[in-house]
């Protein structure tokens, strides 16, 4: 897969991952604690910024009949109205400029996901780099034609999505003009498991679409981050927050600064292990071979003695003859008298 370019910043197995940082509505509807967010992300070490460009309508009906109220006993939102919930997670539109521009200042790029198409000619009009499609809308093949249309990269959230579905999303979105699409793997539970995260998926899906893969990791911690890197991620996407105990929405699976800035730099330091091929040892290693074993003269031979495991060992370091000459040398005879602690050499004895 080729690079892609975000701006000035490129994508792709031969560079670190990317990692986003996504503000998503922990910033509680306070524009100054969203403004701090992003300054604690740049200095994490993050390469981006996303936010997430809705309201409550544009997502939902104020309804209240059962169909818009959560139900599910393990969701972090139980109980509350998705009217409700839309609204307190949603990040206004007049806070999208100076964000964008805070971050740009910092050296983060800026972007977010549409969740309808007003949203996208909203976002286009921000000159953002790109446009991120969240899981719960992939199967929103207008909202996807939409935005490949801007011809701009395109990053597409998996979540629940069935291969056939994901086929189609990539389908529209190359019809539409977009060549730069991202893969997330995702899983769409909040919290999710590491058990339930099935990141060896990512190196399918990179030879099933010939797309560049990542992770929108809603785990606890970095380990399954760390983990995709090595399985050929090269986009980390994590919900971010200043504080957990402070609270927002989705404060329960966000990282916090510092878990920010580890996952940066564990990413990075998984994907330089990643490397080539190789076996004999790296240049680096070469004069750790001297350490290797070898055969020594253990105790004073007389000229003309027999070697023997009793004058003869295998030891460390690696100045006599390898190891693996060890049988053809017991019975030999001693040329002359050998000091204990000298590495042994065919010209010491008779062949």
């Amino acid at each position: 897969m080729n690079e892609i370019k975000l701006g000035k910043r490129s994508i792709g197995a031969d560079f670190p991952p990317f990692v986003i940082a996504e503000l998503s509505g922990n910033h509680s509807q306070q524009l100054d604690v969203a403004m701090l967010m992003v300054e604690a992300a740049a200095k994490a070490g993050a390469h981006a910024i996303k936010l997430q460009t809705f309201t409550a309508d544009s997502m939902t009906l104020d309804v209240n009949n059962e169909h818009f109220v959560i139900h599910e006993e393990d969701s972090l939102w139980r109980g509350e109205s998705l009217h409700a919930l839309y609204q307190k997670a949603a990040t206004p539109y007049a806070w999208h400029q100076p964000l964008f521009d805070k971050a740009k200042s910092l050296g983060m790029l800026a972007f977010s996901s549409p969740f309808d198409e007003q949203a996208v000619d909203f976002l286009d009009d921000l000159n953002v780099p790109c446009f991120k499609i969240a899981s719960f809308e992939l199967t929103d093949l207008p909202l996807i034609r939409k935005a490949a249309s801007k011809k701009k990269p395109l990053i597409l959230s998996t979540g629940m999505a069935s291969l056939t579905e994901i086929e189609q999303a990539v389908n529209v979105a190359r019809q539409a003009g977009c060549e730069d699409i991202i893969l997330l793997k995702c899983t769409s539970t909040y919290p999710a498991q590491p058990t339930q995260s099935n990141i060896l998926t990512i190196p399918h899906l990179r030879d099933a679409f010939g797309c560049q893969m990542g992770l929108s990791d809603h785990t606890a911690g970095i380990g399954v981050s760390v983990a995709a890197v090595a399985l050929g991620a090269t986009v980390i996407e994590k919900h971010f927050v200043l504080d957990r105990q402070a609270g927002g929405v989705d404060a329960a699976f966000s990282l916090q600064p510092d878990e920010l800035a580890s996952l940066v730099i564990e990413t990075k330091r998984a994907h330089q292990a990643l490397g080539q091929v190789k076996y004999g040892g790296t240049q680096a290693e070469e004069k750790s071979k001297q350490y290797r074993r070898s055969i020594y003269v253990s105790e004073n031979v007389l000229q003309g003695q027999a070697l023997s495991s009793t004058n003869l060992r295998i030891v460390r370091p690696a100045f006599g003859l390898a190891p693996k000459h060890w049988d053809n040398v017991l019975g030999k005879v001693a040329k002359h008298a050998l000091v204990k602690g000298t590495p042994l050499d065919w010209s010491m004895f008779e062949c």
